[in-house]
C-alpha cells in the first residue's frame, strides 16, 4: 500500500470525525455554554480520556503492534492468533477493573482531579454522578484500540479511521434530543459517551472476522508475548501520554481559576486536536507498522528513510495549520461556538488559550511522529527518560506562567513541554544512529518558509481584523471562514507548487 495514500485515507476519515467533532462542541456550547454544567462534564470525561490515550491509543498500541508485528512476520499465523486472544482476554480483565473501580471511586476521583470544585458542593456532586456514567468508556475505547492495533498492522487503516465518528453522533444526537428528558440536562451527554464507546467497539467485530483475527478467551497471563507487552506497556504509559497527563494537571490548576477557566481550555484544545489527530495521529498510525517491519527485517536504511518522510510530511503540513489556528482563532472560535450561552467573552477567551497552544503545535504533533521511531525497535527506556523531563518542565512552567497569564499560561506551557519533548526525541534519534536525515532539508525548509509568508499574509489581510465576526451573521461567519480556509489552503500549495513540490515527491510503499 502506498502510504501517501493510506494517510489521505486515514487523515479523511479523521477529518470526518473532526469536523463532527466540532458539531458536538458547537451543539454542546449552544446549549450548555461554558459554565459550571460544562466543567463537571469536562472534569468528568478527562480521566476516561486520559485513560483511553494512556491505555489504548498510547501505550498499549505502542507496545502491542511491534511485537504483533513481529509474530505476523516470523512466526505465523496461528501464533498471531494466539497472542490477539491472549491479549485481548487480559486487556478485558484489567480494564474492566479499572472501570469499576472508576464508577465506584468516582467522588475520590473528582476530589484528586479538580480540588477546586470541593468550594461548591452541587458542582462537585454532577461531576462524579458524570464520572460513575461515563467511566466504563475506558473498557470499551480499550477494545477498540485492540481491535484498531490488529487492523492497522494488516494495512486495514480505514476502519479504525471512522470509528470515532461513532462517538460523536452518539454524543450530538444526546445533545439534541436526549438532554431535555435528563435532570440536569449535561447527563444526557454522559450516556452518549457511554453509548459511543459500545458503537466503535460493535464496528470492529466484522473487520476482524475477515481476518479470522476475533479474540477468543484464553486466560494466559505466563505467554511470552503477553508479559513482553505488559512489560513495554507499563513505561509507555508514561512515555506517549505526557501531553495528556499535562492536561489533566492543567485542569487541576483552572479548577482554581475563575469559572469557565476548563471550558475555555476544553474548547480551544478541541480545536488544536483538529491538525493534531488530522496530522500526528494519522502519521503515527500508518508509520508504526511499517517501521516495525523494517526494524524485524533489520533494515536499518530504510527505517532512517521512513522517519525521514514521516518528518517531511509533519512539518509541511503542521507548520501551516500552526500559523492558521494562530492567526484565525478568533473567527475559528466565533463560527463554530459563538452562539447561545457562549459568550463574546468566552470567545475573548479561548482565543487567548487558542493561541498559546498554536505556539506549540508543531512539537505537539512532531512527538507523535518521533515517539514510534524508538517505540517501533522496543525501546522505552528513552522515551520514559525524555517524558519525565517534560512533565517536571511543563509543571515549572505552569507555575511560572498561570500568574501572569491566567488560563492561557497553562496552555502555553503544554505547547512549550511538547517542543521540548520532540527536540529532544529527535536529538536521541540522531546520536543514537536511528535516524540519518535524507539531503535537500535545507532547501526544503527554505521554500516551506516561502510558502508560510504567502499564506501568513493572505490569511492576515482577508480575516479583515477580529472585531466583525462577533458581529457577523452565521451564514456570513461560515462563507468568510470557509473562504479563508480555501484560500489559505490554496496559496500554500499554490506557492509549493511553484517551488517545485510535486505529489509524486512523497509517495512510499509500506513496509510488506
Amino acid at each position: 500500500m502506498n502510504l501517501l495514500r493510506a494517510l489521505a485515507a486515514v487523515s479523511s476519515m479523521t477529518l470526518l470525525s473532526r469536523v463532527l467533532g466540532f458539531m458536538r462542541d458547537a451543539i454542546t456550547a449552544h446549549a450548555f455554554g461554558a459554565g459550571a454544567a460544562t466543567d463537571a462534564f469536562f472534569v468528568a470525561f478527562k480521566l476516561p480520556n486520559l485513560l483511553r490515550r494512556m491505555f489504548a491509543e498510547g501505550a498499549f498500541s505502542q507496545a502491542f503492534v511491534p511485537i504483533l508485528a513481529e509474530y505476523k512476520n516470523k512466526r505465523g499465523e496461528e501464533a498471531t492468533r494466539l497472542l490477539v486472544s491472549k491479549v485481548a482476554t487480559m486487556l478485558f480483565l484489567v480494564l474492566a477493573g479499572v472501570a469499576a473501580l472508576g464508577v465506584l471511586g468516582a467522588p475520590l476521583i473528582v476530589l484528586i482531579s479538580a480540588p477546586g470544585f470541593t468550594a461548591d458542593p452541587d458542582k462537585f456532586q454532577l461531576t462524579a454522578d458524570l464520572t460513575r456514567i461515563v467511566f466504563p468508556y475506558i473498557l470499551f475505547i480499550s477494545l477498540v484500540s485492540l481491535a484498531g492495533g490488529i487492523l492497522n498492522t494488516f494495512s486495514r487503516f480505514m476502519v479504525p479511521a471512522f470509528t470515532p465518528v461513532l462517538l460523536n453522533v452518539a454524543m450530538i444526537l444526546a445533545a439534541l434530543f436526549a438532554a431535555p428528558w435528563f435532570d440536569p440536562p449535561i447527563l444526557a451527554l454522559a450516556w452518549g459517551a457511554f453509548l459511543g464507546g459500545a458503537l466503535q467497539l460493535a464496528l470492529q467485530v466484522p473487520a476482524l472476522m475477515k481476518l479470522k483475527l476475533l479474540p477468543r478467551w484464553d486466560f494466559d497471563p505466563r505467554d511470552e508475548g503477553v508479559r513482553r507487552i505488559l512489560k513495554l506497556m507499563a513505561p509507555a504509559a508514561l512515555g506517549v501520554s505526557i501531553a495528556q497527563i499535562s492536561l489533566l494537571i492543567n485542569t487541576l490548576f483552572a479548577s482554581f481559576l475563575d469559572t469557565g477557566s476548563v471550558s475555555w481550555l476544553y474548547y480551544a484544545d478541541r480545536l488544536m486536536e483538529f491538525p493534531t489527530g488530522l496530522l500526528g495521529v494519522a502519521l503515527g498510525t500508518i508509520l508504526l507498522p511499517s517501521l516495525a517491519k523494517h526494524h524485524a527485517d533489520n533494515d536499518t536504511s530504510q527505517y532512517s528513510k521512513l522517519l525521514d518522510w514521516g518528518l517531511r510530511m509533519t512539518i509541511m503540513l503542521a507548520a501551516p495549520a500552526a500559523l492558521a489556528l494562530g492567526l484565525v482563532a478568533v473567527p475559528l472560535i466565533s463560527t463554530l461556538f459563538f452562539y447561545g450561552e457562549f459568550s463574546a467573552q468566552d470567545v475573548e477567551m479561548t482565543r487567548q488559550a487558542l493561541l498559546a497552544y498554536s505556539v506549540g503545535l508543531m512539537g505537539i504533533i512532531l512527538v507523535k511522529v518521533l515517539a514510534p521511531g524508538f517505540y517501533a525497535r522496543q525501546n522505552v527506556k528513552t522515551p520514559v527518560k525524555i517524558a519525565i523531563l517534560t512533565l517536571v518542565a511543563t509543571q515549572a512552567m505552569n507555575l511560572a506562567f498561570i500568574g501572569p497569564l491566567g488560563h492561557a499560561g497553562l496552555a502555553l506551557s503544554i505547547g512549550l513541554g511538547a517542543c521540548l519533548n520532540a527536540g529532544v526525541l529527535f536529538y536521541k534519534l540522531r546520536t543514537q544512529a536511528i535516524y540519518q536525515p535524507q539531503p535537500g532539508w535545507r532547501v526544503f525548509l527554505g521554500k516551506l518558509a516561502l510558502a508560510l509568508t504567502a499564506m501568513g499574509l493572505f490569511l492576515w489581510f482577508a480575516m479583515a481584523g477580529e472585531a466583525r465576526w462577533l458581529t457577523y451573521p452565521f451564514t456570513s461567519r461560515i462563507l468568510h471562514l470557509g473562504a479563508l480556509v480555501a484560500g489559505g489552503g490554496l496559496v500554500y500549495f499554490g506557492c509549493l507548487a511553484l517551488l517545485g513540490f510535486r505529489p509524486a515527491d512523497f509517495r512510499r510503499r509500506a513496509a510488506e
